[in-house]
């Protein structure tokens, strides 16, 4: 299986371009211009802290044997990775770069009005306490594995549901940037989103067709037929769910707003990603399209609702990772086959309601867990260091520059000021 290993270092390399330099890319050109420097530097912030973390007590409280009462791991018992097999290591730098990601997609909530310094102090607890005994409860043996063992194939409940209820929350209690709804703050560089957005769909082969288990004690041969069976299902279903979802978001935007912009199908993309990845080795060809067509289209009519609820969702984290991972792991109760290298069956191929159960109940737990920590953490720091700028580096100086220093162009507007 030289082979194997093989992929998997190209796979984890993938999964690090999404977060560095493909997510700060697409997040990069939908703020205003004055923030795109902030909004890159959160990402590559969360692949500094998190990446270092997950090394130290990350990858223990992910898949340490001692669980706390199938919660989390003991953060001690690997820690620093002692103990680990030099051959593991590829196996924690896949997972470490999920870890980085997850925490990084939460940026795009909270874009424009964030201090540097209460991001870097939100990284690591964030990570500690909610994305690793996520992680450890539904890949690690944890509780969701135990009682409700959910189909998970890379991280619908872990990463996007995750992700998504912390940016909302975030979001809440942060507050709304100075001058929203009112003011429109139009994406500055649209071409800079659409070739983030294209890097996130080719480092995604790395994270849904990288994320293959093998049954312990499988033998070379049978390792062998499994990957090269489970590999091209798992690569066929993310690109056909994804080339649905943009299609079905381009739609949309065309019924509801007369247009069907670049911006519709960057957002497209990812919605069909999102939703594809927890079902990727769960469902065949058909599912896979219209589990890719039902986000598509669901998350395109979702990211309007931050205006009728009031929460400035700036890069709609919610309405993308939100909706888009609670449809893929929701429809896996109805659209899972026995016939996919990773399904069971579903309600719709005769399955019963198992299935659907236990996918509705991790997502429940999941949103629970990290809703009740998100919220305890955004508390602390916002009644400690604050999580605010000054009002005037929000709307004269610009974030870039009062946070970084810097400005990402050298052009200035007739106030003197960049827009």
């Amino acid at each position: 299986m030289d082979g194997y290993y093989a992929w998997m270092l190209m796979a984890t390399a993938m999964v690090l371009l999404m977060t560095v330099p493909a997510l700060a890319l697409f997040y990069g050109g939908m703020t205003r211009a004055r923030s795109v420097l902030n909004m890159m530097m959160m990402s590559y912030a969360a692949a500094a802290v998190v990446g270092l973390v997950y090394v130290l007590w990350g990858w223990s409280m992910s898949f340490g044997t001692q669980s706390a009462g199938g919660f989390f791991a003991n953060p001690f018992e690997l820690f620093g990775l002692e103990g680990v097999e030099w051959g593991d290591y590829i196996s924690v730098a896949f997972q470490m770069t999920f870890a980085i990601i997850t925490a990084a997609l939460i940026s795009g909530a909270i874009a424009d009005r964030v201090k540097f310094s209460a991001w870097l102090v939100f990284l690591p607890l964030w990570v500690t306490f909610s994305y690793f005994p996520i992680a450890h409860m539904v890949w690690g043996g944890g509780f969701i594995h135990e009682h409700f063992p959910a189909q998970d194939y890379a991280g619908g409940t872990v990463v996007h549901i995750n992700a998504g209820i912390a940016g909302g929350i975030l979001a809440l209690i942060i507050g709304k940037r100075i001058g929203w709804p009112r003011e429109q703050m139009r994406p500055h560089n649209l071409p800079l989103t659409m070739m983030g957005a294209a890097l996130l769909w080719f480092g995604w082969y790395g994270f849904n067709v990288g994320s293959i288990v093998f049954a312990e004690g499988a033998s070379d041969a049978e390792m062998t037929a499994q990957f090269m069976t489970e590999t091209g299902v798992t690569f066929m279903n993310t690109t056909v769910a994804t080339m649905a979802a943009i299609l079905a978001w381009l739609l949309v935007e065309k019924l509801l707003h007369g247009k069907a912009t670049s911006l519709g199908a960057a957002s497209g993309i990812v919605a069909g990603l999102v939703a594809i990845t927890p079902a990727a080795g769960a469902v065949n060809i058909v599912g896979a399209i219209a589990i890719g067509a039902i986000s598509g289209g669901l998350c395109a009519w979702a990211v309007g609702l931050k205006f009728r609820w009031g929460l400035d969702d700036s890069l709609d984290v919610v309405g993308v990772h939100l909706v888009g991972g609670l449809v893929g792991t929701l429809l896996i109760g109805f659209l899972s086959t026995s016939s996919a290298p990773g399904g069971i069956d579903g309600l719709l191929y005769g399955g019963g309601f198992d299935s659907l159960f236990n996918q509705t109940m991790a997502v429940v737990i999941a949103v629970i867990w990290t809703g009740v920590f998100t919220t305890l953490i955004a508390l602390a720091i916002k009644h400690t260091i604050g999580w605010r700028v000054e009002d005037e580096d929000e709307v004269t100086n610009g974030i870039d520059f009062s946070e970084h220093g810097e400005s990402a162009y050298d052009i200035a507007g007739s106030s003197g000021t960049i827009l």
